[in-house]
């Protein structure tokens, strides 16, 4: 197969800034809802009634977004495209009772949330970010981008046996940061926020708040072919989903179908909540969108009958030293192009019809794309692609980028990859 040829570095800049950007998923749909506004699309509320017209809306609920077009001329029943995908990342998340510690260390108390490479998170340096929920029911986000805390190894002095027998963590005793000396006081680590945030002294009742590396995204390799950086799954797919989206939006070219851009929260730990896939808000955006332009529940059928989401996630590269772990005909490059991910017990949702509507995007874009499926002796990941599917009829294909490393807390992926994943989001938005 001959090398796709090397693509402006623009969007992976910008990818860069995204994902530092976004520490934590109100972040992330905070840097979604920026762009969007500045491509003329408008926060529309949930509690509000929904008027008829064209243009960008954009509904914001905690860590999640929903943002469609709707073009001139729009019927009720036009059919919807979207791209779905999720703003959360597996890590360490900070514990009701925060303020904890022994042997005059000063620790936090974290969770761990999702399925993280525990390992990549020790002897980072890390910093804290998340959302405030003050006495009156506002939030405000905070983030303290610097060295704040770390998960330090033990010494390989003190255990002879990390080289033999490999790492093993204790989930409960093992992952606790420090960040400090001196005596554990209650309310130490909310007040410090606090003021982090320039807030009144006890005014925050309630937190969601996780750490993440503050080490910067950057080009790696001789020829600086590749990226590492945080949170890639699945910030990388809600980057491009958000620039796919914003290109059609601004193009000023007819579309046959409304272009939407879904990216909820809490994939990682089953997609079951107000704010994940499985919950009710896509399907309740798109129904009163419908509502909105005079539809009825028949214009509501139609329209979903006829509606294409693309799922959107990270998949796995082969990797060099594991390559036992791939299936022996199915090697994903990083730079040859997005994948379509494939799983007969429907762990994905692609199937034959949903594959030929990609490779139709793909050439479109002028990108190639490859092939992933599991090793048949290794479990097979999911997203929500199939939760979709099965919740709202919408007929799905799973596609992403490959890349290695996937969960740790600094993940790798190819240069080109996110341009090109980017371009083929555009041409299937466009029809």
């Amino acid at each position: 197969m001959s090398e796709p040829p090397r693509l402006d570095r623009g969007h992976t800049d910008d990818l860069m800034s995204f994902l530092t950007a976004g520490p934590s998923p109100y972040h992330a749909v905070a840097n979604v809802a920026e762009r969007l506004e500045k491509a003329g699309f408008r926060q529309v509320a949930e509690t509000d009634a929904w008027e008829a017209g064209s243009g960008g809306r954009y509904v914001l609920r905690g860590g999640a977004i929903v943002a469609w077009w709707v073009p001139e001329g729009a019927e009720p029943h036009t059919p919807f495209r979207i791209i779905g995908a999720h703003t959360d990342s597996p890590s360490l998340r900070v514990k009701p009772l925060p303020d904890t510690g022994s042997y005059g260390w000063r620790q936090v108390a974290v969770e761990i949330y999702g399925g993280p490479l525990l390992n990549s998170w020790l002897d980072r340096d890390l910093g804290i970010a998340g959302r405030l929920t003050l006495r009156d029911g506002s939030t405000r986000l905070v983030d303290v981008a610097r060295p704040l805390l770390r998960v330090p190894q033990l010494a390989i002095h003190l255990d002879r046996s990390v080289s033999s027998e490999g790492l093993k963590l204790d989930k409960q005793r093992h992952l606790q940061p420090v960040w400090g000396l001196g005596e554990t006081r209650d309310g130490d680590l909310i007040a410090f926020l606090e003021q982090e945030a320039a807030l009144p002294a006890g005014s925050v009742a309630g937190w969601d708040l996780m750490l993440h590396p503050v080490e910067p995204p950057a080009y790696l390799g001789r020829d600086q072919e590749l990226m590492a950086g945080p949170r890639m799954d699945n910030l990388l797919s809600v980057h491009a989903g958000t620039a796919a989206l914003t290109a059609v939006a601004t193009s000023g070219d007819a579309l046959p179908y409304i272009p939407v851009l879904a990216a909820f929260d809490h994939e990682e730990n089953g997609s079951q909540s107000d704010t994940g896939a499985d919950g009710p808000l896509l399907g309740s955006v798109l129904e009163r969108s419908v509502f909105a332009r005079g539809g009825t529940l028949e214009d509501r059928a139609r329209a979903f009958a006829a509606t294409v989401c693309l799922s959107s996630d990270t998949g796995h590269a082969v990797h060099p030293n594991y390559a036992e772990r791939h299936d022996p005909t199915h090697h994903p490059r990083v730079n040859g192009g997005p994948i379509l991910k494939v799983n007969v017990n429907n762990r994905y949702a692609t199937d034959g019809s949903g594959r030929a509507l990609f490779a139709a995007a793909c050439e479109k874009a002028g990108v190639p794309f490859q092939s992933f499926v599991s090793h048949n002796a290794m479990p097979c990941g999911t997203t929500i692609g199939p939760i979709t599917a099965a919740r709202h009829g919408i007929r799905t294909v799973d596609i992403g980028v490959a890349i290695l490393s996937m969960h740790s807390v600094r993940e790798l992926c190819g240069v080109d990859d996110p341009h090109m994943l980017g371009n083929a989001l555009v041409a299937f938005l466009e029809g």
